[in-house]
């Protein structure tokens, strides 16, 4: 089974992932790469600890084969409606 390596990017944060996983396949690193952002992104994104986390998978010959990205964007309205007259 190929073995496949998940960097993680938090901000300015760079995690590598020096053992790496098996996996059956491109589709199914992808998709724990999918997985991971999107917990790592659903514990810090909204403490405001980063607004971005990427995962970087590479191959077995430690080549980038993808890149998953979960963000979190606020639009705060300004300036802040009033409330409604009675």
């Amino acid at each position: 089974m190929p073995r496949f390596y998940f960097d993680v990017r938090e901000g300015a944060s760079f995690t590598p992932d020096d053992e790496g996983l098996e996996c059956a396949s491109l589709d199914a690193a992808e998709r724990l790469a999918a997985e991971s952002a999107a917990e790592i992104g659903r514990d810090l994104l909204p403490k405001g600890d980063a607004r971005e986390v990427t995962v970087e998978v590479r191959n077995e010959h430690r080549q980038r084969v993808l890149t998953v990205t979960a963000s979190l964007e606020i639009h705060r309205v300004d300036p802040e409606p009033l409330p409604p007259r009675a």
